[in-house]
């Protein structure tokens, strides 16, 4: 498995590669650059705007500026916000716990209630319990972050007054920094196990009417037996793989709720990049999204081996 993974991780360089010059070529060939409202100031005489485009570079090819920038991040320097004046990799780090907090706790509440949902509605299907648990997944499914979020606002912030509808990242106070995050937290969670509890409920369905489970049934074994111990466990290995491919919506999404609660993470910062057209920190940006969902990519496929012993490493 150690050989698997390094080989893996190996591949994963080039893709990350191919990511880079796709997203610089688009950023550059972008109306507008950094310092376009700067050196448009109509007090600068051409010859220094001229210096100070060339100063950053912004004058050379893009293959050479690709090059630059690729030298520069593989040594940890991803150069400097234009908007903030800060280094892009540090406003990267100040930003990056809250979002993976938000989205992990998010994700982490989605799995928790999808697959035991998923479970159950498909041991008692066509059963009450299971349409009502399918419309909800379905209206949980159709239903947009942005929708849901500023419905959240409106009802317990604006109505009940119970939430607060901003995220304060100086929030000090245990109890108020956990009710700050209910609501970003809730409309990640229910869109993505909306979306999971659907795959869950039908891989379990499709492994309900395979012949091994029709052999445990016919063997007189407990159903609970049989569903957590014998199908359970098979129907869990497509489901590995949404999780793994997943990773990206959920990113998604929060780029949407971060803005709808002001949430202090990457998303805001990388909307905010894009409007100030911020090259430096949007590359850093999605290079780090890149290379989160490359490594639960990785993580899906190891677990492969856990779930099923038929798997085997190469």
């Amino acid at each position: 498995m150690t050989k698997y993974a390094i080989r893996r991780l190996l591949i994963a360089v080039p893709t990350l590669l191919l990511i880079s010059v796709v997203v610089f070529t688009v950023l550059a060939l972008a109306p507008g650059d950094p310092l376009s409202q700067f050196a448009a100031s109509p007090e600068l005489p051409p010859e220094v705007r001229a210096n100070i485009r060339k100063q950053f570079g912004l004058d050379d090819p893009i293959y050479v500026r690709y090059t630059k920038w690729l030298g520069s991040f593989v040594r940890s320097d991803w150069g400097f916000s234009f908007a903030s004046r800060s280094p892009a990799i540090g406003l990267i780090q100040q930003r990056l716990p809250t979002t993976l907090w938000v989205v992990g706790s998010a994700y982490l509440i989605a799995v928790l209630i999808a697959i035991p949902l998923g479970v159950t509605t498909s041991a008692r299907q066509y059963s009450l319990y299971d349409h009502i648990a399918t419309g909800l997944s379905f209206a949980g499914f159709s239903l947009p972050t942005f929708f849901t979020g500023v419905l959240l606002i409106i009802i317990f912030s604006v109505q009940l007054h119970l939430l607060p509808m901003v995220y304060d990242q100086q929030v000090t106070d245990p109890v108020s920094w956990l009710k700050q995050a209910i609501m970003p937290v809730t409309v990640l969670a229910l869109f993505e196990g909306a979306t999971l509890n659907r795959y869950v409920r039908a891989s379990m369905l499709d492994n309900l009417n395979q012949d091994y489970a029709r052999t445990a049934w016919a063997k007189g074994l407990a159903e609970r037996s049989i569903i957590v111990r014998h199908v359970l466990r098979n129907a869990l290995v497509p489901v590995v793989t949404l999780v793994g491919l997943q990773l990206p919506t959920v990113f998604t999404g929060a780029v949407v709720t971060e803005q709808i609660f002001r949430v202090p993470g990457i998303g805001s910062l990388l909307i905010a990049s894009i409007q100030n057209s911020d090259t430096p920190v949007i590359m850093s940006i999605i290079m780090v999204f890149s290379i989160l969902v490359v490594l639960a990519t990785l993580i899906a496929d190891l677990l492969y081996g856990v779930l099923d012993p038929r798997v085997r490493y190469g």
